[in-house]
């Protein structure tokens, strides 16, 4: 059997705050766009209320949230293991966390040999 590697966890702490945004507001999705100031910082929308395009990625899913970045973006990290992470400060202007005193951000580490030798294999989903 072929051992399988994600590109994307959360942790415990991330964990938490994913589950008290999903009892408030239902499905949700994280985006990562990689503009400058918010959208350089994973944000968290409604499913319902974001809209996907062409360029966009599916990075993976994570603790049951489909996390999606800008195919630009993703050419920068596309060689790292993504781990989404909740500290306390204030979320992105627009995101769901914004007002819950933590804020969600990305941890990563480059892919050791055997996780890219898997992943090149298995490309991200282009959106649209």
């Amino acid at each position: 059997m072929e051992k399988t590697f994600t590109r994307i966890d959360t942790t415990e702490t991330a964990n938490t705050l994913i589950d008290s945004l999903k009892e408030k507001y239902g499905e949700i999705i994280f985006h990562q766009s990689g503009g400058c100031c918010d959208g350089s910082a994973p944000m968290c929308y409604p499913k319902s209320e974001f809209y996907l395009g062409g360029s966009d990625v599916e990075v993976g899913m994570t603790h049951g949230v489909h996390f999606y970045m800008g195919a630009s973006q993703f050419s920068y990290w596309e060689h790292t293991h993504l781990t989404l992470d909740a500290i306390p400060g204030n979320g992105g202007q627009f995101s769901l966390e914004n007002g819950t005193g933590m804020r969600f951000i990305i941890r990563s580490r480059l892919y050791s040999d055997e996780e890219w030798a898997y992943l090149s294999q298995h490309p991200v989903k282009h959106c649209g």
